[in-house]
């Protein structure tokens, strides 16, 4: 049965990314079909609006889309395109999986850690940011609420219980900001108790980026608010390599979107370096959602096979001397065995 899913190119390297992982796609034959849509400065530049209501219209009509990284204009009042689509479609979920590769440059092996965040809430409000006249106070509001906690710390034990993890902790600052996260620690306990199967464990933020650079094997979900969640996410991507092989997926009731979370490296655009493994695996990630499992499986052990014995053929960054297109080929060539 085929699905069809909006694809934004994205900025920068994004359209070389892309092209790369829809071609690896096409070679699962996953029985997709692309619907090509703008945002970013390429939106900018040809509709005079970095996220055009035709491409939010096409992305709630296929409900997943698939994201190349987007550059947002520093300044001149304009709002991050990734906070507006997570609020737009109320996509509370994100979900950032941190998994080991061999021949990879990391510290560390073996790490399978899968971080939820809260998305649309917590210190990432827009509304309640003043500064003073005199600019020497600036303040914001940190909203977190009973629904947002309840939602996000629910689907963490409930990814939990479909992916066969063992652990879930829910990681807080409730002793010192015992209103905001002492709120979204007291219903992690709540719900907890409804999941017996799963050790619950709860840590405070500070020392969860401790433990995780000196014993991340501990670790298996996390669930936490939206800025220790960012902050969290990028600390484990760190434990495996880097953004680059990090993938984030956006879930919400009604949508989803799956994106690479690293920038769109304009310094490297049109050079044919830049690797497409973050966006690939969050394509592994949609595959999943759109309940092709054993197709996301073999993506990423295609990725890791390829990583692993093609070494020649993979980007710079992963220590080869290849490119985005022969990084590509390499894991055509393992999906077709």
């Amino acid at each position: 049965m085929s699905k069809t899913i909006a694809v934004i190119p994205g900025d920068g390297i994004g359209p070389e990314i892309m092209t790369a992982t829809l071609r690896v796609l096409d070679a699962l034959d996953c029985g997709l079909n692309y619907d090509f849509v703008d945002a970013g400065m390429v939106a900018l530049d040809r509709h005079g609006d970095l996220l055009p209501k035709a491409t939010l219209d096409r992305i709630a009509e296929h409900k997943v889309a698939l994201k190349g990284p987007l550059t947002t204009p520093i300044g001149g009042g304009f709002t991050s395109i990734n906070v507006i689509l997570r609020r737009h479609f109320d996509l509370y979920a994100n979900v950032r999986p941190a998994i080991s590769f061999p021949g990879t440059r990391s510290r560390y092996e073996n790490i399978d850690i899968i971080t939820v965040r809260e998305n649309t809430e917590g210190a990432y409000l827009a509304e309640g940011q003043t500064l003073s006249e005199d600019g020497e106070v600036a303040q914001s509001i940190i909203r977190n609420t009973r629904k947002g906690s309840t939602r996000i710390v629910r689907y963490a034990f409930e990814l939990a219980v479909k992916k066969g993890r063992k652990k879930v902790t829910a990681v807080h600052k409730a002793n010192i900001l015992k209103t905001s996260t002492g709120l979204f620690l007291n219903v992690a306990r709540e719900i907890a108790r409804e999941y017996p199967q799963i050790q619950f464990n709860e840590m405070i933020v500070d020392n969860t980026c401790m433990q995780l650079v000196m014993r991340p094997e501990q670790f298996d979900v996390i669930v936490t608010t939206n800025l220790f969640g960012d902050i969290i996410s990028d600390l484990c991507a760190g434990l495996v390599g880097g953004l680059g092989l990090a993938p984030g997926d956006n879930i919400g009731e009604h949508a989803a979107i799956f994106e690479a979370v690293h920038g769109s490296a304009p310094d490297i655009a049109g050079k044919g370096i830049a690797n497409p493994c973050a966006l690939l695996l969050a394509a592994a990630d949609m595959l999943d959602y759109l309940d092709k499992v054993a197709k996301g499986d073999q993506l990423r052990r295609a990725i890791r096979t390829a990583i692993e014995l093609d070494q020649a053929q993979v980007t710079p960054d992963l220590g080869g001397k290849g490119s985005t297109d022969s990084f590509a080929d390499a894991i055509v060539k393992r999906i077709k065995g």
